[in-house]
């Protein structure tokens, strides 16, 4: 067997993220519909929209490497977005529902942007220019988006989930 190689390293990531990313493509709808609030609606469908761009994008990283586009399981992903659905059953409707999906999605930042990171890191070093260009427009859209819900999350949704329930 050949030893394996920082480029194995950044395939296998690369297969991860995709992975994830597809996951929260169909997670977001589902957020979408459980926020209470017009403004967390509209967050998680833009949010939505700039996942498919970012899926594109990987796409283009992967047909750089001359692979097909294809995901790996990752595991990680699956159990943050299980949280996520935990949370929309344990407290829809209740005033923290909001603060509880704003948590998960950041959650979700938080990977993608250490995913990110790290791909374009190890892209650099591996010299695949192009790739980082691609890696990094992503990871700029992750830094943001989590600076959105931060902003979201200490409006409203955090305020409206201190009340005590009856």
């Amino acid at each position: 067997m050949a030893e394996k190689t920082l480029n194995d390293l950044f395939l296998d990531t690369l297969k991860d993220i995709y992975f994830a990313e597809k996951q929260i493509l169909k997670a977001l709808p589902k957020m979408a519909r459980a926020s209470q609030s017009e403004e967390g609606k509209a967050a998680f469908l833009q949010h939505r929209e700039e996942t498919q761009g970012q899926i594109e994008r990987l796409e283009q990283v992967f047909e750089l490497l001359g692979k097909p586009a294809r995901g790996k399981t990752c595991e990680a992903i699956l159990g943050i977005i299980a949280e996520g659905e935990e949370i929309i059953e344990e407290f829809k409707g209740s005033p923290a529902l909001d603060a509880g999906l704003i948590s998960s999605a950041q959650a979700v930042e938080h990977y993608e942007i250490a995913r990110y990171g790290t791909l374009k890191a190890w892209a650099t070093q591996l010299g695949m220019k192009e790739a980082v260009v691609l890696l990094d427009a992503t990871l700029q859209e992750e830094v943001a988006t989590d600076e959105k819900l931060t902003q979201l999350g200490e409006g409203s949704a955090n305020k409206k989930g201190t009340r005590k329930s009856a």
